[in-house]
């Protein structure tokens, strides 16, 4: 439970630094929208890092969950660790698919 919560937290702290991003993203390209002319919709940016954010809370809720019932099945059959990392690794894919999308809409700009 405590893992969850720490995990909950970095995730937090990781989706804060994620809009101060886009928020130094926005005053980039207000800069160098009036430089060159260019149409970028600043609320990609925001969109970016909620994308990001909620990806990487979602993973970790998945991965506090199911690693502390990974490690409970663990330590009374330990020959299901192997089988119960593989879901933890699941949850991983969550965060995945979060970057990958933040990825596909950088690189759309």
């Amino acid at each position: 439970m405590i893992s969850s919560k720490v995990s909950i937290v970095k995730s937090a702290v990781f989706m804060v630094l994620a809009c101060v991003c886009a928020f130094a993203a926005e005053g980039d390209a207000a800069a160098a929208e009036t430089a060159v002319k260019t149409a970028v919709n600043p609320a990609i940016f925001y969109a970016i890092a909620t994308i990001m954010g909620i990806g990487s809370i979602a993973a970790s809720m998945a991965v506090g969950k199911i690693g502390a019932a990974a490690m409970g099945a663990a330590a009374e059959k330990p020959e299901l660790l192997g089988k119960a990392i593989a879901f933890v690794g699941l949850g991983e894919g969550i965060a995945l698919f979060g970057f990958l999308i933040s990825l596909f809409l950088v690189f759309k700009i």
